[in-house]
């Protein structure tokens, strides 16, 4: 984590809550960095999603409601600091219109064709196949500082 990230944070936490935890995940949205984290300053980006199978393969814990994430830009660059308010293991060809339109990418079928493809690979990294009940980890979060 680059010095920038962390004064991100806790620039956040000494004007917010200094009981929030010292660091927080810092992460960059799928394929377009740059255009993903502007979508969550805009507002117009509230939940996102990511194939369960690599959590297990990368040993890494799902995320939980409450955890906070700072977002990051192509540059590495702190850009937001979003809370998870909801997460859900959802089969890929049962996640909603509503959901999907709250990534903020587009419609539905946008939404559809840009994850299939983009699952397809990250499995393919692994060499998995992309199956239509892939299951999803769905989260839902709200923009809390930018």
């Amino acid at each position: 984590m680059n010095r920038q990230i962390i004064n991100y944070w806790n620039e956040y936490r000494a004007s917010h809550n200094q009981e929030l935890p010292a660091e927080a995940d810092a992460f960059q949205f799928g394929a377009d960095a740059d255009q993903l984290a502007e979508l969550v300053v805009k507002g117009k980006k509230t939940a996102t999603c990511s194939a369960h199978i690599l959590y297990e393969l990368e040993r890494e814990e799902v995320p939980q409601a409450g955890q906070y994430s700072i977002v990051l830009n192509s540059k590495e660059m702190p850009v937001a600091i979003i809370r998870i308010t909801s997460v859900s293991l959802i089969p890929m060809n049962e996640v909603s219109e509503e959901f999907a339109l709250a990534e903020g990418e587009g419609d539905f079928d946008y939404w559809w064709n840009v994850h299939k493809e983009f699952f397809g690979e990250e499995l393919k990294a692994y060499g998995l196949s992309y199956s239509e009940n892939l299951l999803l980890v769905c989260e839902r979060f709200e923009l809390v500082y930018k």
